[in-house]
């Protein structure tokens, strides 16, 4: 287990590499000088050649790549095209607001879904699985933005209950809180929930025909059993994997929620950012992004193989021949 472990914590480091690389020359092939359009179309040859000097852009792109990655690992994330504030107290200030819309959505999502998940599969092909099945379906398939302004503007512009703004302060009140990330706590959870839900759902109904479940069905074992103790413990692995990219998702994903109720937070600055040209502050959002994908990805993969005797069984041989 510690050898797989290590493997797949290597093979992490080797695509957060890549794709270090991929956002740098992705940046780099962007039209346009990005000092002429953080200084503006007035802007004179000399301020624009100073500003290329001040940030190295003068420089070869090979050297500035190696800077910047060799930059993060020290905790340095560059200097703001536009603010000129570090790169790192941006992503401090704008990660704590994502993390905490985020935390919440998880908190209420995935036991919510997880829930309904195995309510469904223990009533397959009745009338409530029917029904949740075609509802589960319906919101995995409608679109975040869709559900968003949906909710803007029923509970914000008609009845005026909740703020269409998601302005969150240092020194505001619980209840203001509270008030403030509903919609867009209430938009995410409808769809990551669905999504779970559904996954769960079809992974244990798959799991209820193999042979060793219709043993326990022949010996009088009774379904809620069948579920709860013998078929859960086998869908961990694909249940977290689900799970994962779906926080995942909340993480990188939240671009469009963000943008509708004008949450301050990592993918509110990364839309600022590339309407900026602020590249340092692209990168910055793309590589944090891509870090938290990848670390849940490799926790799920790391949670299949631990619930998953075959596949431990794999492991083991994958690290005896290494």
């Amino acid at each position: 287990m510690l050898r797989f472990g290590i493997r797949r914590l290597a093979v992490a480091l080797m695509i957060l590499l890549a794709v270090s690389l991929l956002i740098f020359i992705g940046c780099e092939i962007l039209p346009g000088d990005v000092a002429q359009v953080a200084l503006g179309q007035f802007a004179t040859p000399e301020a624009v050649r100073a500003l290329h000097v001040q940030f190295g852009l003068d420089r070869p792109a090979a050297w500035r790549y190696l800077d910047w990655l060799f930059g993060i690992l020290r905790g340095d994330w560059g200097v703001s095209i536009t603010t000129r504030t570090p790169v790192s107290r941006l992503l401090a200030e704008r990660l704590a607001n994502t993390a905490t819309l985020a935390g919440i959505t998880t908190l209420i999502a995935v036991p919510l879904a997880l829930a309904l998940g195995l309510l469904m599969a223990l009533r397959a092909g009745g009338r409530f699985d029917r029904v949740a099945s075609i509802v589960v379906l319906a919101l995995s398939a409608t679109p975040e933005f869709l559900i968003g302004t949906l909710a803007v503007l029923m509970f914000s512009v008609t009845f005026k209950w909740l703020p269409a703004v998601a302005h969150v302060s240092t020194g505001g009140s619980f209840g203001q809180l509270v008030r403030a990330l509903l919609l867009p706590v209430g938009t995410l959870t409808i769809v990551i929930a669905a999504q779970i839900a559904r996954m769960t759902r079809a992974t244990i109904v798959n799991l209820l025909d193999l042979p060793f479940i219709e043993m326990a069905t022949l010996k009088g074992v009774s379904r809620l059993r069948i579920v709860l103790v013998h078929a859960l413990i086998n869908v961990v692995g694909p249940v977290a994997n689900v799970v994962a990219l779906n926080i995942a998702y909340l993480v990188s994903g939240v671009v469009v929620v963000e943008t509708i109720f004008a949450f301050p937070g990592v993918a509110r600055l990364m839309v600022d950012a590339v309407q900026a040209r602020d590249l340092p502050v692209v990168q910055a959002c793309a590589m944090v992004f891509c870090f938290v994908y990848v670390i849940l990805i490799l926790a799920a993969d790391l949670l299949a193989v631990l619930f998953n005797p075959r596949r431990r069984r794999h492991a083991r041989a994958g690290g005896a021949g290494a």
